[in-house]
C-alpha cells in the first residue's frame, strides 16, 4: 500500500508555474533560479528520470523524510505508480523503514531527505547496512555550491559524510540541460543499484544538489530516454569465479578432505549464514557432525541441529569433553559469548564468506574461503557422499557415532530441562516468552528479534523448527530504529504475519516510528518485554553488588524509565494486550497476529527475578547432563 504523499501548496504550485521576470537571486535563500541558468524544468527531468532508471534497476520501495529541498526527488518518486512510497516524519525511523524492507525484499529501498542535520540521523542505519550487507541507496537532497561554506540555512558539508561505510558515493552537481545529460542522469542511478547490489551488497550516498525551483515550473522537460524495452542504463554481471558461481574444485576438494580428517567436527552457522537447511542437512550428514546454529542464521532445523549449545556449553564437563576438531563456519559469528570463547578452542575454525569480509573478531580463523557457502557446502556433500568418510558408511565408526550420539543425547536432556524450568512457573519469564513467541507463529511469519536480550533468549531458548524467518539489525548490533525496521519488513515482506520482539528500551528508542503506524496498512505484532530498564546489564559484571553499588548501578546501567508501555500504545491507536501469565503470550501473539494491524503485546517481568530464572536453567541442565 502506498502511503499518502503530501504535495507542496497550491499557493507554491502556483508560483512556480507564474510567468514573469525571472528571478535573479532568492532573498531568503541566497539560491540562483535555476529558470536563470536553464530553459527547461532540469529538476523535474532529472529527478523523473532518475527514478525511472532506478525502477529499471528493480526499486520497488521509497522511504521519504519530508522537506523542502527533497521535493524534486519526493515529487518524481510519489508520481512514479511503480514505486511504493512510505513517508515518515523522523528520519532516524525513515532511515529504519527503509532497511526493514530491504532486509525482507532483498531488493534496495531508496532513502531521501532533505539537506543539513537531516542527512545525520541516517547515519546509524548506513551503518547497520553496511555491516550487514543490506542494499540501500541513500538520496540527500544538498544546497547547491554557491551557498556553501557561507552561511546559508540548513547546509552543511554532505560531501562523504558517511564515510567508508557506503559501497559508492557520488554527487553530480546541480541538474543542468548540457549535451548528454540524459544520460549521465540514468548512469547515476544505474551505477547506485549496481553498487548497492553488488558483491557485497551494501548502502550508496548519493548527494543531490537542486536549485530552487524546487517544485515542477510548467517548462519543457529535457529528453532522457532510457534504453529499450524498459533496460536498465548499465546491467552488472555477477563477479564469481565463474559464471555459474560454481566454486574452484580444490577448493571443494580441501574442504572435504579436512572434513575427512576431523570426525569430531561442527558446521557453526550464525546471521547472514547464506545456506538452506536442505543443504546444511545434506552437509551434515555427509560429514557425520551436528549443527549448532543460531536461530538468525536460518539453519536451527532438522534432525542434526543442536538449539541448547548456550546452556551446555555452561557445563565445565561437556565443554571439555566435546572440544572439536574441526569447525566449519557460516555467517557471523553465534550470539553467545560462551559458545563463542568455548569456540576458540577448536583445532581448526575455516570460515566461508562469499564476500572475503573479515568476520572473525576472536582471531581463530585457520582458514577462509571466498566462496558462496551454499554451493561450496552442496559441493562438498556430493564428494563426501561419493567417497564416504568413516563412520558415515555402513558399519559406523564407533567414536564418529559416540560423537553424534553424545551430542544428540545432550540435546534431548538439555531441552526438557529447560522446557521444564520454563513451564514450573507461570510468573513471566524472559527466557519463556521468547521460546513461546517463537512456538506461537504459523509457517510463513517472520521474526523480528531486537537486540540485547531479545535476540540472546531467542537463541537460549528456542526450540528448532522450521518455516520461520528470523531477522535482525545484528550488523552493529544496535537498538536504533527497531520498531521503524520491524515495519519496513511488513512493508518489504511477502504478506507473511510479521512479530517482533524487544525490550523496552528498544521500544521507547523509535516510539517516533509508531507515528501513523496504523494507517499504514501494515501488519506488525510487537512483543514487548518490560522490565523497566536495561536487562541485559544484571547479566554484566557491573550488576554484580561488589562491582557496582546497587543504587549507582540502577542509575547508569539499569536507567528504569517508569513508562506506561500500553498508554504509549494508545497515544498511537494501537491496541495493546497487557499478559500477566507467561501461559498467556502465546495465545495473545495468535490472537494479535489473527486480529492484523499494528499490534502491541506487553509482557512485563522482572530484572532481578529474570535472572534468578537464567541461572536455575542453567543449573538445571547441568545436573540433567551430569546425572544421566
Amino acid at each position: 500500500m502506498r502511503d499518502r504523499f503530501t504535495p507542496p501548496s497550491a499557493e507554491m504550485s502556483k508560483a512556480a508555474a507564474r510567468s514573469g521576470p525571472p528571478v535573479i537571486q532568492h532573498a531568503e535563500t541566497g539560491d540562483v533560479d535555476a529558470r536563470d541558468v536553464n530553459p527547461h524544468d532540469v529538476n523535474t527531468s532529472f529527478a523523473r528520470t532518475f527514478v525511472d532508471e532506478l525502477v529499471r534497476g528493480g526499486v520497488t520501495d521509497a522511504v521519504v523524510a519530508p522537506g523542502s529541498r527533497s521535493a524534486p526527488l519526493a515529487l518524481a518518486l510519489a508520481g512514479d505508480g511503480r514505486v511504493s512510497v512510505h513517508v515518515l516524519l523522523d528520519e532516524r525511523s525513515a532511515a529504519g523503514f527503509a532497511l526493514g524492507a530491504a532486509k525482507a525484499s532483498g531488493r534496495p529501498s531508496v532513502l531521501c531527505c532533505t539537506s543539513g542535520t537531516a542527512t545525520a540521523h541516517f547515519h546509524w542505519a548506513v551503518l547497520e547496512a553496511h555491516h550487514a550487507r543490506v542494499p540501500l541507496i541513500v538520496c540527500t537532497a544538498d544546497r547547491p555550491p554557491e551557498l556553501q561554506g557561507v552561511g546559508a540555512a540548513q547546509t552543511i558539508d554532505q560531501t562523504r559524510l558517511y564515510g567508508d561505510a557506503v559501497r559508492w558515493f557520488h554527487d553530480p552537481g546541480p541538474p543542468a540541460d548540457t549535451a548528454g545529460a540524459g544520460g549521465r542522469w540514468r548512469e547515476v542511478a544505474a551505477r547506485a543499484v549496481v553498487a548497492a547490489t553488488g558483491s557485497p551488497a551494501g548502502p550508496v550516498h548519493v548527494n543531490l544538489p537542486f536549485r530552487e525551483p524546487l517544485v515542477p515550473t510548467g517548462a519543457p522537460l529535457v529528453d532522457a530516454p532510457g534504453r529499450p524495452d524498459g533496460a536498465a542504463w548499465v546491467a552488472a554481471q555477477p563477479s564469481d569465479r565463474t559464471p555459474d558461481r560454481t566454486p574452484d574444485h580444490s577448493m571443494v576438494q580441501a574442504l572435504a578432505d579436512a572434513v575427512r580428517a576431523a570426525p569430531r567436527g561442527l558446521l557453526v552457522a550464525g546471521w547472514g549464514a547464506d545456506v538452506g537447511v536442505e543443504t546444511a542437512s545434506r552437509f551434515v550428514a555427509a560429514a557425520g557432525w551436528p549443527i549448532i546454529a543460531d536461530p538468525l542464521s536460518g539453519l536451527r532445523a532438522g534432525e542434526h541441529a543442536v538449539s541448547t549449545y548456550d546452556a551446555l556449553l555452561r557445563a565445565p564437563e561437556f565443554a571439555d569433553a566435546h572440544r572439536p576438531e574441526l569447525v566449519v563456519r557460516v555467517g557471523a559469528p553465534l550470539t553467545s559469548n560462551v559458545a563463542g570463547q568455548w569456540l576458540e578452542r577448536a583445532d581448526a575454525t575455516w570460515l566461508v564468506d562469499r564476500d572475503g569480509i573479515w568476520l572473525d573478531p576472536s582471531r581463530t580463523a585457520t582458514t577462509r574461503l571466498d566462496a558462496e557457502a551454499g554451493v561450496l557446502l552442496e559441493a562438498v556433500a556430493e564428494l563426501l557422499e561419493a567417497e564416504p568418510a568413516p563412520g558415515s558408511s555402513p558399519g559406523p565408526d564407533a567414536s564418529l557415532a559416540s560423537w553424534l550420539d553424545e551430542w544428540f543425547t545432550a540435546e534431548r536432556l538439555a531441552r526438557r530441562a529447560i522446557d521444564d524450568a520454563c513451564d514450573a512457573l507461570d510468573e513471566p519469564f524472559e527466557g519463556r516468552v521468547a521460546r513461546d513467541v517463537v512456538g506461537a507463529l504459523v509457517d510463513g511469519s517472520t521474526l523480528v528479534v531486537a537486540s540485547s536480550m531479545p535476540v540472546r533468549d531467542v537463541e537460549g531458548f528456542a526450540v528448532p523448527r522450521a518455516g520461520i524467518r528470523f531477522l535482525a539489525n545484528r550488523g552493529v548490533n544496535g537498538i536504533d530504529g527497531f520498531v521503524s525496521t520491524a515495519l519496513g519488513v511488513a512493508a518489504g515482506g511477502d504478506g507473511g504475519p510479521v512479530v517482533a520482539l524487544l525490550g523496552d528500551l528498544c521500544f521507547l528508542h523509535d516510539t517516533n516510528g509508531l507515528l501513523g503506524a496504523r494507517d499504514r496498512g501494515l501488519d506488525a505484532t510487537f512483543v514487548v518485554v518490560d522490565n523497566d530498564g536495561g536487562g541485559i546489564f544484571s547479566f554484566l559484571p557491573q550488576g554484580a553488588p561488589a562491582v557496582v553499588e546497587p543504587g549507582r548501578f540502577e542509575e547508569l546501567f539499569g536507567t528504569p524509565h517508569g513508562i506506561d508501555l500500553a498508554a504509549v500504545a494508545a497515544l498511537h491507536g494501537l491496541p495493546c494486550a497487557v499478559v500477566d501469565r507467561a501461559s498467556d503470550v502465546g495465545p495473545a501473539v495468535e490472537d494479535a497476529v489473527q486480529a492484523g494491524g499494528v499490534r502491541v503485546v506487553l509482557v512485563r517481568t522482572d530484572r532481578h527475578v529474570n535472572v534468578a530464572r537464567h541461572e536455575a536453567v542453567w543449573d538445571a541442565v547441568r545436573t540433567a547432563i551430569t546425572s544421566a
